[in-house]
């Protein structure tokens, strides 16, 4: 048993001015977007955003996850390459291991190579990247069984391989299966609830869509000079301005994952902290470089409830009579939660602080840090401080 923490909550809030970029395209390749408020912004989706953190993320804490419909392949590719396997022993050991799963699966045709179907398993599975090599292991105790085996040809073939150790190796978890949650419903209590909400990110005024028509030069063209016109053309959608971003921390959630290991709870929880605030989506990078660091960070400690202050931005912020967005939207987001504090009370606000590059103090933000460091530090002090009541298993 261990003592819970006082707070329930950690909320951020991040004000990131984005150059001319396209973080986030849709199926058309066109920028994301969203009507609020009656005018229309530049939207970047959470789905998206939350990719990047979790790259992120898993860097910071050294543990990578693995999601995918081709475990079977991944395996076999590791026996062949890392093992020695025949190329067909390791594709028929892949195709059992995918089969003895339970997840339902489509078989694609035969690779020429080996001769062995491949199997695709109809839902993504989530597993710690180190389960790969459980699953050859696995693989590596019944080879006998394998060489002797018969390939998998339907779905409803049965696997030489135990299903219970299989999906045992699915159940398992690391930091990032147990920060973000895991959607498994073809294995029995597989799933994990996410203790991480991340909202989608939006511009906090209108924002207007770019064309930008390029051309490729052909060398050889350009250096005979014997036509003209260039080797390629195409075009490409852009937009840019300043995002409001927000995301919540569960710390009861994250406990029970973690299964009441406090110190744990500590740590992941500083490393999204720092994930979310500096990740940054990587479409068009090559083309855009947006890397750009955020302008303002707000946290709060609660142990009430989550509470966004996306509403501040309902009524477009407008450009300052020097110019730019970056400066007001900083102004509206502090008086707003000022606002929101004296109408709700701040009874269950344990800590709020922010930092920033503004040179202007936002009281309605709570203490004023001079560092990203100072501010994060300060937050999990007092989300982890001891004398909490209850405990937590």
């Amino acid at each position: 048993m261990t003592a819970k923490p006082p707070a329930r909550f950690i909320c951020v809030h991040v004000l990131q001015t984005v150059p001319f970029a396209n973080l986030n395209r849709d199926d058309t390749n066109s920028v994301k977007t969203v009507q609020y408020g009656g005018v229309l912004r530049t939207r970047v989706s959470s789905q998206c955003w939350k990719r990047a953190v979790r790259t992120e993320f898993q860097k910071r804490i050294g543990q990578m996850a693995l999601r995918t419909r081709r475990i079977g392949e991944r395996v076999a590719r590791l026996l062949a390459e890392e093992r020695g396997w025949p190329e067909d022993l390791a594709a028929r050991a892949g195709a059992h291991l995918a089969a003895a799963s339970g997840i339902k699966f489509e078989l694609e045709e035969k690779d020429k190579q080996v001769q062995v179907n491949k199997v695709i398993g109809n839902a993504l599975v989530y597993v710690p990247q180190t389960a790969v090599t459980e699953l050859a292991d696995l693989a590596a105790e019944h080879r006998a069984e394998l060489e002797k085996a018969k390939d998998i040809k339907k779905s409803s073939d049965k696997s030489v391989l135990p299903k219970d150790r299989v999906t045992a190796i699915f159940r398992t978890r690391n930091g990032v299966i147990n920060l973000f949650g895991r959607m498994l419903a073809e294995v029995d209590d597989a799933g994990v609830d996410g203790a991480v909400q991340v909202a989608h990110a939006m511009t906090t005024h209108p924002t207007d869509i770019e064309i930008d028509y390029f051309s490729a030069v052909d060398d050889v063209t350009d250096e005979w000079n014997d036509s003209s016109g260039s080797g390629h053309m195409g075009h490409a959608e852009f937009s840019a301005g300043t995002f409001y971003r927000y995301t919540t921390i569960d710390l009861e959630e994250l406990t029970a994952n973690l299964g009441g290991d406090a110190a744990a709870t500590r740590e992941l929880t500083e490393a999204f902290l720092h994930s979310f605030i500096k990740s940054l989506p990587q479409a068009k990078k090559n083309s855009t470089a947006p890397h750009t660091p955020p302008d303002l960070i707000h946290l709060t400690v609660r142990a009430d409830r989550p509470l966004s202050l996306a509403a501040a931005f309902e009524k477009p912020v407008q450009t300052a009579p020097d110019g730019g967005y970056a400066a007001a939207s900083r102004g509206t987001l502090a008086e707003y939660a000022d606002a929101v504090n004296t109408f709700m009370g701040n009874e269950g606000i344990l800590h709020a602080g922010w930092t920033g590059l503004d040179a202007k103090d936002h009281d309605g933000l709570g203490h004023r840090h001079a560092s990203l460091n100072g501010l994060i530090t300060a937050a999990l002090e007092t989300a982890f401080a001891p004398g909490g009541s209850g405990a937590a298993a």
